[in-house]
């Protein structure tokens, strides 16, 4: 089996539940890239009316590799993903980010449940870091997009960075590396967590005088 054909087994294996795989309504998806300061400003905009996710999965998308990703524009991309998830799988979501070197995608809403790990699909934000971190050096510009992203996802419904996930981490997945043994998972939440706690470096406890 090539190695395109056993990623496609391998999704196929992570999101098929009981006698196969599930259908639902499509979600929609937002289509927009971000810079990491306009990413800060459009979280801050969202609200949840009624799903709220409990914690962060991180991903790499293997395929494409970081290389082939500019190959097209990223509204391309983005019409192919959807194409994928929506008629192809027959899925009702994909994962809530594709993060690039030069963007931050926004795809699934973020105030609704996406499809990207099958044990914490219905509790998770997941966010796929464009490359394959198995083969390919962890991008510099890709980990300072997830972190930007990742702070402003944490600060805007008050997660711990601590509770960060790796997709390999899902006990259901069949993507034992995913996203690639060179992401560190400490060096992620570290990063998370300074950045949260310099937004919040001048301001004073609650109670004390103001």
């Amino acid at each position: 089996m090539t190695r395109g054909a056993t990623w496609l087994h391998d999704m196929l294996c992570d999101f098929r539940v009981g006698k196969g795989i599930y259908m639902a309504n499509w979600k929609g998806i937002v289509g927009k890239g971000f810079t990491a300061a306009a990413f800060d400003d459009y979280v801050a905009t969202i609200t949840f009316p009624g799903w709220r996710p409990q914690f962060v999965v991180l991903h790499n998308t293997a395929l494409p590799k970081l290389s082939q990703w500019h190959s097209v524009s990223g509204q391309q991309r983005m019409a192919n993903l959807e194409n994928f998830y929506k008629n192809v799988q027959g899925w009702s979501a994909g994962p809530h980010l594709f993060v690039a070197d030069d963007l931050i995608w926004a795809f699934t809403p973020l105030n609704v449940s996406g499809t990207h790990s099958p044990s914490w699909n219905s509790v998770a934000w997941g966010v796929e870091m464009v490359g394959d971190y198995s083969a390919e050096p962890f991008s510099p510009q890709v980990r300072e997009n997830v972190i930007s992203a990742l702070t402003s996802m944490h600060a805007l419904v008050g997660l711990d960075p601590a509770t960060l996930r790796l997709h390999k981490e899902d006990p259901k997945t069949t993507h034992k590396d995913c996203p690639g043994a060179n992401v560190s998972k400490q060096d992620i939440i570290q990063a998370v967590a300074s950045r949260l706690a310099s937004r919040h470096s001048g301001e004073h406890a609650a109670g004390a005088a103001g």
